[in-house]
């Protein structure tokens, strides 16, 4: 890679970036400035380092990296965010392509396709891994011709964080806190997000984050 590349690493498994790390520190010219653990610090870091790709996990505590890569998508466009996950279901695909993900690529990918991968989302191109089936890049295209085909828009970016917050287990004033916001807020984003929804308990909300890639099972 002949032009220097900074980048941030966000995953919230240590042992996993240490790995991404140890890759991406074999290519010439890459350089990491921070590396986090969850989606909110890895907003906060990217306002403060400025850098040229985020490596997003989606899976992830507190903001999940769909939410996390809209979020700098829109507040810091400079960035450009490359997924790398074990997710390889379309959905997933597609939601982080419509949150304006530059690339999506799965944790099992060879070194090398990781650099190819850095040097399309540097240029601006949209990168996917070679198993991901091609369609997926032409149903998102035509949902961006045709608003009416998309479905997921259904709830706010705070309203999703909302979601993210309860099915994690955190309380109304534990929310509250979090995202600076009144207990009153919170409670009346969490009764018009589950109206729009038609969820009726936490289980419920707890299902819904899980089908949308908002928590992993896993966690």
């Amino acid at each position: 890679m002949a032009d220097s590349l900074s980048i941030i690493l966000a995953d919230d498994h240590a042992l996993v970036r240490a790995g991404i790390r140890t890759l991406l520190e074999k290519l010439p010219g890459v350089s990491i400035v921070a590396e986090s653990g969850d989606g909110r610090e890895t907003v906060a870091l990217v306002h403060q380092r400025d850098p040229d790709i985020v490596i997003m996990d989606i899976s992830m505590p507190e903001l999940n990296g769909l939410d996390a890569t809209a979020r700098i998508v829109r507040e810091c466009p400079r960035t450009k965010v490359l997924i790398l996950s074990m997710h390889r279901g379309e959905d997933y695909v597609l939601q982080a392509l419509r949150a304006g993900a530059t690339g999506y690529l799965l944790k099992d990918a060879a070194t090398a396709e990781l650099q190819l991968a850095l040097i399309a989302v540097r240029r601006g191109e949209t990168y996917l891994s070679p198993t991901i089936s091609k369609e997926v890049l032409a149903r998102h295209r035509k949902q961006e011709l045709d608003p009416k085909a998309e479905t997921t828009k259904t709830l706010t970016p705070r309203m999703r964080e909302i979601v993210q917050l309860i099915a994690e287990g955190r309380s109304t004033k534990e929310i509250a806190f979090l995202l600076n916001l009144s207990v009153k807020t919170i409670e009346t984003h969490r009764m018009h997000l589950m109206a729009r929804l038609d969820l009726h308990d936490v289980a419920g909300v707890v299902r819904y984050a899980l089908r949308n890639g908002l928590i992993s099972a896993e966690k």
